[in-house]
């Protein structure tokens, strides 16, 4: 039996309450151990119906004490047969919860003697227990602050509505994509479940050497070409290795915002690449010197147009001229609707200054995260170790598959039957926005990607118009995002791919009730006001 004897608070403990220094009765020994006035049992709550086993239920239930102060520093933790008996539980129980206390620091324990609150450092109440400020973040860096920056669109999640770049997922063929998984999987050595393929698996790359030069007539050797995790990675890897702080890209503008934001966080400055109606102006400012020109000449981002061969030959001879690269981004290169699809510009070059970057996003589906470079042979040395650091390893078994989907021809049914769907929808598309929306939005002509861009009328904003159509399930992406310099233009990216026609009308129905009333006054659309 123990006399409790107030004692004060230690210095330079300013979290610590009154505590209680225990003294044996008798008055005989040293003193010893520091309790509370009263030990909280009530706030010792198990619930033996629970799927938490009771030592993890007590031992969370006194750790919440110790951190919220109740158990002060210094204050002893009952005997494991008191506590025992007062909870109705197992001897053991309280020893186990005991025990993880003690490894994770918050008591200490020694033979013969009751468990001990430790003396944290610092007090362990949260902001809102203790009424004071949180703590101030850690200061990013300046790459940091530049990678929160950039402007992103994904929208939200199941919501697939006019999503830009947004492929029909429902029509990939998952029954065969399994079994080829499970084939690899069944068969598989340690070859697919380590990372001995860095720069990709043989047969991928053998695969996609192949698919390139009879699809977009690329020149390359399956050892020029690297496995990545997406086209965004292969795009930020190139940003660091090929790009120092302050020097010059040329990029399309308006571009890829993913691209942008790429060079931007490796610290280049952009030079403006325009491009219009009449393509793009390869007439590069006196003073720029340009390290670098990033372009999507299939099928540009996001406008649509294809850069013709006259331009294609000019920005080579610049290139060489300037001992420039050039990254040539092949989005969307494979679905054209009128004629074949244009073969890649990589296929002209011939000082080996063209990087091909590609995904299979939008042949299959974006989840897959699976994409590819072509480096020019003077890149190829070293690559290995550049990924390494990065650590962007695209799962070997997934590669493995791919690789299978590729060389037994699914791969290019799959391509043959989605063109097909794609150009209907793209037609049913153009028509229903014409008859509907045509009082608020114009949608530009182009004859490739499985997006489009429409143009909005004067007086609506389209970061505006974007946000309320998400607000109702439909993602649409504002055209603002893709510009750096001057005034952007206001309009719309607009995915019809990825749309049957039920969710197509449903997308352009919300976006003539968002475009009503964010335009009141301005019309009611073409084929309403008809029907009326």
């Amino acid at each position: 039996m123990s006399l409790m004897v107030p004692v004060d608070d230690r210095a330079g403990s300013p979290h610590h309450r009154r505590r209680l220094e225990a003294v044996p009765a008798d008055g005989s020994g040293t003193v010893g151990e520091i309790v509370p006035e009263s030990f909280p049992l009530e706030a010792l709550m198990l619930d033996r119906a629970a799927a938490t086993p009771l030592h993890r239920q007590l031992y969370a239930a006194l750790r919440s004490l110790i951190e919220q102060g109740v158990l002060v520093a210094g204050s002893a933790l009952p005997s494991t047969r008191t506590l025992a008996a007062d909870l109705a539980i197992a001897r053991n129980t309280v020893t186990a919860a005991y025990d993880q206390l003690g490894t994770e620091g918050y008591v200490a324990t020694r033979v013969g003697a009751r468990p001990v609150v430790v003396d944290l450092p610092i007090s362990a109440l949260s902001p809102a227990e203790t009424g004071a400020p949180p703590p101030p973040a850690r200061a990013l860096s300046r790459r940091g602050a530049l990678m929160m920056s950039q402007p992103a669109h994904h929208g939200t999640p199941g919501q697939h509505a006019l999503h830009p770049g947004m492929p029909d997922a429902a029509s990939f063929p998952f029954a065969t994509w399994g079994k080829l998984i499970a084939r690899r999987a069944r068969f598989a050595r340690t070859s697919l479940f380590g990372t001995y393929h860095v720069t990709g698996h043989p047969d991928l790359r053998q695969a996609i050497a192949a698919y390139l030069k009879t699809a977009r007539g690329v020149r390359c050797t399956p050892e020029q070409i690297v496995v990545t995790t997406g086209a965004q990675a292969a795009l930020d890897l190139l940003a660091r290795l090929l790009v120092d702080p302050g020097e010059d890209v040329w990029m399309e503008e308006p571009g890829y915002y993913g691209a942008q934001a790429a060079f931007t966080a490796a610290g280049a400055r952009l030079v403006p690449l325009g491009v219009d109606a009449d393509g793009w102006q390869l007439d590069l400012p006196r003073r720029a010197d340009v390290r670098l020109a990033y372009v999507t000449p299939s099928c540009h981002h996001p406008l649509g147009a294809t850069m013709r061969m006259e331009q294609r030959l000019r920005l080579l001879e610049i290139a060489e001229a300037r001992e420039a690269w050039i990254v040539e981004d092949d989005f969307d290169g494979e679905y054209r609707f009128q004629g074949q699809p244009i073969p890649a510009m990589q296929g002209l070059d011939r000082s080996g200054r063209v990087i091909y970057v590609g995904t299979f996003a939008k042949i299959l589906f974006p989840a897959l995260r699976l994409g590819f470079m072509v480096l020019p042979p003077a890149l190829h040395e070293g690559i290995a170790r550049a990924i390494s650091i990065t650590g962007q390893f695209a799962p070997l078994i997934l590669q493995a598959a791919l690789a299978d989907f590729i060389a037994e021809g699914h791969m290019a049914r799959h391509l043959r039957r989605m063109r097909r769907i794609y150009a209907a929808r793209r037609q049913e598309f153009r028509l229903a926005c014409a008859a509907e929306l045509a009082d608020w939005m114009t949608l530009m002509a182009g004859d490739s990607g499985i997006q489009m861009v429409g143009l909005l009328a004067e007086g609506l904003e389209d970061r505006a118009v974007a946000a309320a159509a998400q607000a109702r399930g439909v993602n649409v992406s504002p055209l603002s995002i893709q510009y750096r310099h001057g005034t952007p233009r206001q309009g719309l990216l607009l995915g019809y791919a990825g749309a049957d026609e039920a969710a197509m009308c449903r997308g352009i129905a919300v976006l003539r009730d968002v475009f009503r009333a964010l335009s009141p006054g301005r019309g009611g659309g073409g084929l309403s006001r008809a029907r009326a």
